[in-house]
């Protein structure tokens, strides 16, 4: 199993969608919320994911289409 954490930055068109409940069930990754906020219309989390390599990457592929920003934090776990 792979871990990894990340940040993900949401616009605020993205803030009320429930992208890390179908991250985690489209995708059969393993979300974890370490630290979270909403500044004005924006809103981010860093996340610890631990799933296959393989769906994490797609996993993070569909949220990057989805208009949200994906930066990791501190690489493998």
């Amino acid at each position: 199993m792979a871990k990894r954490q990340m940040k993900l930055t949401f616009p605020p068109e993205m803030v009320t969608e429930p992208v890390i409940f179908n991250l985690g069930r489209d995708f059969r990754i393993v979300t974890s919320i370490r630290r979270a906020d909403i500044v004005g219309e924006w809103g981010w989390v860093v996340l610890d994911l631990e799933g296959n390599d393989e769906d994490i990457e797609r996993g993070l592929a569909w949220v990057t289409a989805k208009g949200v920003e994906v930066e990791t934090v501190n690489g493998e776990l």
